[in-house]
């Protein structure tokens, strides 16, 4: 496997903003990019701003991403410039729907694996953001349920036509008991909001991914889970916008966790961390199987920067799909964020905590496995 080239941009730039100027620092960002913030409604094609996160996308002749810079580097709204990157939806190789060495009759081993199948918890009460390809609007296992969506992917609407969106809602929040078993979701009464942030074809940037995070952070969710983001080389520095961005959600009450990747081939090479869950105040997420093994795909802690800080059951998992297939068996660091996310959904229910808390709950109650923490952090988590 060759090292990952550098990342995908699309030409436009990520700026933060002081937390507390947000409005003076769009003007500036204005006066610099050629745009009358007073204007109304702003051409979202121009610039988005996301007042929860302080943090704005911005369309500008290149050349000017020298004045951008100018004015993060002097005292004023404008901190860090960045630019806006291509994310994808970490697909493994396709699983081959081999039913794993469990007894899956009533619930998957995923939510055995976890502790799902014993905990009292259901979610109910917590809201959970998942950012990915959608939702599959007519899935029958999901009737009757809570489901807030809302799409920021321009031209399409929520609904999934992809699948993978669909499969990580269905791990961290689908049916117990649906018509036919087995179970397969962890916060299975969680309130659930689906954004879709990644296109029908797997992918997106980061300025759909800050829209989604900031509704999410807008609309009070405890969790949210992405199973997307990008490989980057050995050594690459974390974003400084989404590490901000983590960290002032997390004072809101909202704690992110995200998919490690999926870009290692071991035991040959061991892949860093991905975007964004390299960030520290980001929850990044490695993939085991069934026997508890790491998964050969699942990228790990092979640089300084990115960390990886628990791990969950990212192989062979089932759950829900895309119609008219209704149901599918995938491999990926996305299918163990999501039981991650869940197992969360239900610490938040039963602890009432939330953000940093919820953070050192759900770490530090992880079951210990016999494998390098650089593989799988603080270990397995555990449902309360």
């Amino acid at each position: 496997m060759t090292e990952p080239a550098e990342v995908e941009t699309t030409g436009r730039f990520l700026v933060l903003l002081q937390e507390d100027a947000v409005e003076e620092g769009v003007a500036e960002l204005g006066a610099i990019a050629g745009f009358d913030p007073n204007s109304g409604d702003l051409d979202p094609d121009t610039v988005q701003v996301f007042p929860e996160l302080g943090v704005a996308v911005v369309s500008a002749d290149p050349n000017l991403l020298a004045e951008l810079n100018g004015a993060a580097e002097r005292p004023g709204p404008v901190q860090i410039v960045e630019p806006e990157r291509v994310v994808h939806a970490f697909d493994a190789a396709p699983a081959e729907d081999i039913e794993p060495a469990a007894d899956e009759s009533v619930l998957t081993w995923g939510l055995q694996a976890v502790g799902a199948d014993v905990s009292t918890a259901t979610g109910k009460g917590v809201k959970l953001a998942v950012l990915d390809t959608g939702w599959e609007k007519n899935h029958p296992d999901f009737q009757g349920r809570s489901i807030t969506t809302k799409s920021f992917i321009t031209g399409e609407d929520v609904q999934d036509g992809h699948g993978h969106g669909t499969h990580c809602i269905g791990t961290s929040a689908g049916p117990r008991k649906p018509a036919t078993l087995p179970g397969y979701g962890v916060a299975h009464e969680a309130e659930i909001f689906a954004g879709k942030v990644l296109s029908n074809a797997g992918s997106g940037s980061d300025g759909g991914i800050l829209a989604g995070i900031d509704w999410a952070v807008a609309n009070g969710c405890a969790v949210i889970s992405m199973s997307l983001g990008a490989d980057v080389p050995a050594g690459t520095p974390y974003s400084q916008i989404y590490e901000t961005v983590a960290q002032r959600a997390m004072a809101k009450g909202t704690l992110i966790i995200a998919a490690a990747g999926n870009a290692s081939m071991r035991p040959a090479k061991i892949a860093p961390v991905g975007h964004p869950a390299r960030c520290p105040s980001i929850i990044a997420v490695a993939a085991i199987d069934v026997n508890r093994a790491i998964a050969q795909f699942s990228s790990g802690s092979a640089d300084k920067i990115g960390q990886i800080d628990v791990c969950a059951p990212g192989v062979d998992v089932y759950s829900s799909f895309k119609l008219p297939e209704k149901y599918r068996r995938l491999r990926g660091t996305s299918m163990a964020t999501p039981h991650v996310s869940g197992v969360a959904v239900l610490i938040a229910e039963k602890t009432g905590a939330r953000g940093f808390e919820l953070w050192a709950r759900l770490v530090g109650t992880a079951l210990r496995l016999p494998l390098p923490s650089t593989d799988i952090g603080t270990g397995l988590v555990q449902a309360p």
